[in-house]
């Protein structure tokens, strides 16, 4: 008697040939074409963006990054859902979308630093001292770092599988300090950052106990 595919059986036989090298590549071309664009612009060659930067083009641009970041980091906490919830097997592609989130937030905060501040170092410390929401997204950001400069096989044998999963554990907080860094930036309530700080929270809690050290 042949056996019946469930449907989530049926996604993870599409998506096993999916090479993981093919989501680095396509996650990260929203964030070179800006880049492009910037430089582009820059120079006086070509306008890419025209009027869609509006009358604040810096903070137009933080804004598409730091929402590709979100974007990204939301599905990289989907993917442990889904296998718990759903046995969707998408686990391979978790780490990719996790860098693809640590490769968006830098970039916003490339953006920040170098076409706001334009490197201005001293104005930068004193922002992140006295505005909140500049100090939840620093923070939020200092989180990732060990987690980006260990997502390789050899720091899961260097650091022994138990230590390792539980410093990536730091992307949970890291996610929701992004959620709210989100909310606070538009200084008003806003629907859109509230509803990724909402999907965020609810990821959080399906993964119960596993957040716990």
């Amino acid at each position: 008697m042949s056996h019946t595919l469930t449907p989530a059986e049926r996604i993870n036989t599409v998506l096993r040939p999916v090479p993981v090298w093919l989501v680095c590549v396509a996650g990260a071309l929203p964030g070179l074409y800006i880049v492009v664009g910037i430089l582009l612009a820059v120079s006086g060659v070509y306008d890419v963006f025209g009027a869609r930067l509006g009358v604040d083009p810096v903070r137009t641009i933080e804004h598409w990054l730091g929402e590709l970041a979100l974007q990204f980091f939301i599905a990289t906490l989907l993917i442990s859902v889904l296998r718990d919830r759903f046995r969707l097997k998408l686990i391979k592609f978790r780490r990719p979308l996790g860098l693809l989130t640590f490769f968006y937030v830098v970039l916003h905060l490339g953006i920040w630093l170098g076409l706001d501040l334009q490197f201005r170092w001293a104005e930068a410390w004193a922002d992140i001292l006295k505005r909140p929401y500049i100090t939840i997204g620093m923070v939020g950001f200092a989180l990732l770092i060990p987690l980006a400069f260990t997502s390789s096989n050899a720091a899961i044998r260097r650091l022994g599988p138990v230590t390792w999963q539980r410093l990536h554990k730091l992307a949970y907080p890291a996610a929701l300090l992004g959620g709210v860094h989100y909310v606070m930036v538009q200084k008003v309530w806003e629907t859109e950052p509230l509803i990724y700080l909402g999907v965020i929270c609810a990821l959080l809690l399906m993964r119960g106990k596993r957040l716990l050290p």
